[in-house]
């Protein structure tokens, strides 16, 4: 019986590789057009092997963060960025971007439903006394989405009132059963809050999202963006941080978040990391491409054995998340024993459900991954609640992905309806 489940894995993944080729032919040409662009920052940018030097102590006067910092500023379609390694995550780099922004008796609204878990807490959602957004007498509401999943457009248009000083677009599904956000989904939520209040900030939380398309948010009307350098531009190669980008006075603020008002962007040591920032980000759009193929190859495999899956086979990608409900709590650990088992680190190790910082539910987290927490590098989680969806991130090359997957359909079997 084992030997005919290995045979109906290899077959499976044979076949669904060979239907997927003209969209793997297609991601390449994506890739090439991003890296392009990457290519073009640089030239601009003049950048070269002094760049790659680092200062120490409060990091006054870094000539490559400096410049590396104009050239995601570019790359991103932006007036300003700041990479640094100082933001422990995207998170992080989120939070400084809120409470940047925000002032007490404003109001920020999010647009596409609940958060992502992990800013329950900055929020204030979950929690007390821990100095989130409503300790400091900021408002939240938020608009659910329909019952498809998809954003409130009607309820959109009217929801923008005077005290609405930001909106929070999360461009990702996270942990939710909803189709990511488009760059023309996000450009139109930026139209409609714009037409109510020009004033309002649009913010994106740009997590999974950079480099899936030829525009970034800030290209198409946002304000800001926020995300992690240890997910899609840190091109599997950076150790940690995270990156603001968009209006110059507004990457300032949530630069003087992170370090102290009359410092900003100014200060903040790279602790000799500059080399590696700047080659992650030339590295990022092939290892975007190649997750985007990983989760190709996984939503067809899997929609094949019975499973839901989001988004489609054969759709095109928004993000570098592909989830799948497995239906039980034993398939969902049984799922990431397998992805664990065929990761180039810690292979041996058992993934077992537990609390997770930040998290409301326990969490199963396959993670063998040469930066601890990358999800850019392949990884599968998922929360032990109903449905019991299991979310793949990232891959460094398709070819891993297809690798583990064929574990992972062995362990897991067909659906069973």
């Amino acid at each position: 019986m084992a030997d005919k489940v290995l045979m109906n894995s290899s077959e499976q993944l044979k076949a669904a590789e060979q239907a997927l080729f003209p969209i793997f032919s297609g991601i390449d040409a994506q890739v090439k057009q991003n890296l392009k662009r990457i290519l073009e920052a640089f030239r601009h940018q003049r950048v070269g092997a002094h760049h790659f030097a680092s200062v120490s102590g409060y990091g006054h006067d870094d000539l490559g963060r400096q410049t590396l910092d104009k050239v995601f500023a570019q790359v991103m379609q932006a007036e300003a960025a700041a990479v640094r390694v100082q933001f422990v995550s995207g998170t992080h780099a989120i939070a400084c971007a809120l409470f940047g922004v925000l002032r007490p008796r404003d109001e920020m609204l999010a647009v596409a439903g609940a958060p992502y878990d992990t800013l329950e807490e900055v929020i204030g959602l979950r929690g007390q006394n821990n100095g989130s957004l409503v300790e400091f007498g900021i408002h939240y509401r938020q608009l659910d989405l329909t019952h498809e999943g998809s954003v409130n457009w009607s309820a959109l248009g009217q929801a923008i009132e005077d005290n609405t000083r930001l909106v929070l677009i999360q461009r990702s599904c996270g942990y939710s059963w909803r189709s990511s956000l488009s760059i023309a989904d996000i450009e139109k939520i930026v139209h409609i809050v714009k037409q109510q209040n020009p004033n309002t900030i649009c913010f994106v939380d740009n997590c999974y999202g950079e480099f899936i398309e030829a525009r970034e948010p800030t290209a198409v009307g946002a304000d800001l963006i926020a995300g992690s350098l240890i997910k899609n531009p840190g091109g599997t190669i950076v150790t940690a941080g995270g990156y603001v980008a968009g209006r110059e006075d507004l990457v300032e603020a949530a630069t003087c978040r992170l370090t102290a008002p009359g410092i900003g962007s100014s200060g903040g040591a790279t602790f000799d990391q500059n080399r590696l920032l700047f080659q992650g980000l030339f590295l990022a759009p092939q290892m975007v491409g190649e997750a985007m193929k990983g989760n190709h190859l996984t939503a067809y495999v899997f929609d094949k054995l019975g499973y839901p899956v989001n988004p489609q086979p054969l759709v095109p990608r928004r993000d570098v998340i592909q989830a799948i409900a497995l239906g039980s709590p034993q398939k969902l650990i049984a799922f990431c024993r397998a992805i664990q088992q065929h990761s180039p680190v810690g292979s041996y190790l058992d993934p077992i459900p537990a609390e997770m910082p930040g998290y409301e539910s326990q969490l199963v987290m396959a993670g063998g991954t040469f930066i601890d927490g990358s999800t850019s590098e392949f990884s599968a989680d998922g929360p032990l609640r109903e449905p019991y969806v299991v979310f793949c991130q990232g891959g460094t090359h398709w070819t891993h992905v297809a690798i583990a997957i064929e574990a992972a359909i062995q362990a897991v079997g067909p659906a069973i309806n």
